[in-house]
């Protein structure tokens, strides 16, 4: 297992060295400890989850959501482990350490203002590489991380290998519904024409930008670390995990993940199901009616199960305005989940870490996309969210465009070296990396002719 604590860094210390114990677990918890000390990660406590900031202090974040994430991830760990039949996989099955760096590390890609400001920001890189979370986690992790200077956050091979949930390039995978754009192509200078990134253009009008939505991918310029990742599968293994979908319409889809990424999505599932929803009856944005009509009645149609054997006493809890009794309610959605999660082999695969998957029961598993639907259709989907989204995109699609048209006049000097170098990519760095807050207010510092001063450092 040596080649998967490696790193990309050639320095000896990082492949030898302890940290705090000799363990074999001992490079995971490097990996974790750098994760958590990131800067990337520790701006996830401004970034949003579902519901904007300052509206509330109660709903998760992007960082509250990642620690919910990293425990329901070590908890499917522990399940998968003490079941017998996982025996003789027991090994392959993730430390906590390792599975916890996943998860922690999974979300630090996301730009302000969730989803919503993702797409903002592909919208303005869509003829430059594209923007995607996914693949901006990748790039954090490998190049722009602090810990090295030419390897991000230099994890071992195995640790990164568990974030790919799309692997596949940009370019491989994009294909959208038009050529055509909502504005008429208008480069913003002549550098960024320079650098070929003529496609930047005037999107102020105002449009719905939702068309530009990413391919799930890594970009094109971390095709070579997907390569390091994947070199110590042979070939055939290889070329099956890199195998796409391609849809009558749409970009094109990814079929595989590697075993430790299935357990971090179905850890990222039960967290963004179960735990959204508990913001939302926390803060009284869906009613019981709704809940019953679209959850409760389809689960007592279902077949046998725990949740549907108490299904009155779930419809109790979570609507009883006690935070204890919901908190139960919720904790028990969780672990029963959990315990519905068991492992499968892919055919076509020789290496375990590619042949092992993580796997929810299918009862389980339309219980939990029951309650992902309803919290995306009676609360993400509500005109009062859609707006927080819409003026959220607007500020991500106004600051790209004012800094890709004046980048030597208003780029940080050290953002501006790079976009010298590196072409827009480097506005796309400098914008994904703020936070909810900090991209508020440099948007207020330059459109707001109150606001702002020479001593701002946003």
């Amino acid at each position: 297992m040596s080649e998967w604590l490696e790193r990309r860094s050639s320095a000896a210390t990082t492949q030898s060295r302890g940290f705090n114990s000799t363990s074999d677990d001992s490079q995971y918890q490097r990996d974790r400890a750098r994760i958590i000390h990131s800067a990337s990660f520790r701006s996830l406590q401004s970034k949003t989850q579902v519901l904007g900031l300052g509206e509330s202090d109660f709903y998760r974040t992007r960082l509250t959501h990642s620690l919910e994430v990293a425990q329901v991830g070590s908890g499917i760990c522990e399940w998968l482990r003490d079941q017998p039949e996982n025996a003789a996989q027991a090994h392959f099955i993730p430390s906590f350490s390792l599975i916890e760096a996943v998860c922690l590390a999974h979300d630090i890609g996301h730009s302000p203002f969730g989803h919503g400001g993702e797409v903002a920001m592909n919208t303005m890189m869509k003829d430059a590489g594209g923007f995607e979370a996914n693949g901006q986690t990748l790039r954090i992790l490998a190049r722009l991380g602090e810990y090295s200077p030419s390897s991000g956050l230099d994890l071992t091979r195995r640790t990164m290998l568990g974030t790919i949930k799309y692997p596949t390039t940009y370019s491989q995978a994009c294909r959208y519904k038009t050529t055509e754009t909502n504005n008429s192509a208008n480069p913003t200078n002549a550098q960024a024409s320079a650098h070929g990134n003529d496609a930047v253009q005037t999107s102020r009008a105002h449009l719905n930008i939702d068309q530009w939505a990413p391919p799930k991918c890594i970009y094109d310029d971390e095709a070579d670390v997907l390569d390091w990742l994947l070199a110590p599968f042979n070939q055939s293994d290889k070329d099956k995990f890199l195998l796409l979908k391609t849809p009558s319409k749409g970009h094109l889809k990814t079929q595989f993940k590697p075993f430790d990424t299935s357990i971090m999505e179905l850890a990222d599932d039960i967290a963004y199901g179960v735990h959204d929803l508990e913001d939302a009856l926390a803060l009284g944005l869906v009613d019981q009616s709704r809940w019953m009509s679209d959850v409760a009645d389809v689960i007592e149609q279902m077949d046998d199960n725990p949740v549907k054997a108490s299904l009155q006493k779930y419809n109790q809890e979570l609507f009883s305005g006690s935070p204890k009794s919901r908190k139960h309610a919720i904790s028990r959605l969780v672990g029963y989940f959990i315990k519905c999660i068991e492992l499968v082999e892919l055919e076509g695969f020789e290496h375990p870490l590619l042949k092992l998957q993580a796997t929810m029961q299918a009862t389980a598993y339309r219980i939990l996309l029951l309650i992902k639907d309803f919290v995306m259709q009676h609360v993400i989907l509500r005109p009062e969210l859609q707006m927080l989204q819409y003026k959220g995109q607007q500020v991500m699609v106004t600051l790209f465009e004012i800094f890709a048209a004046n980048p030597d006049r208003l780029l940080p000097l050290d953002v501006c070296a790079a976009y010298h170098d590196q072409g827009l990519r480097a506005i796309a760095d400098y914008l994904s990396n703020m936070t909810d807050v900090s991209a508020g207010k440099l948007y207020h510092k330059l459109l707001s002719p109150t606001s702002g001063s020479i001593f701002d450092r946003s």
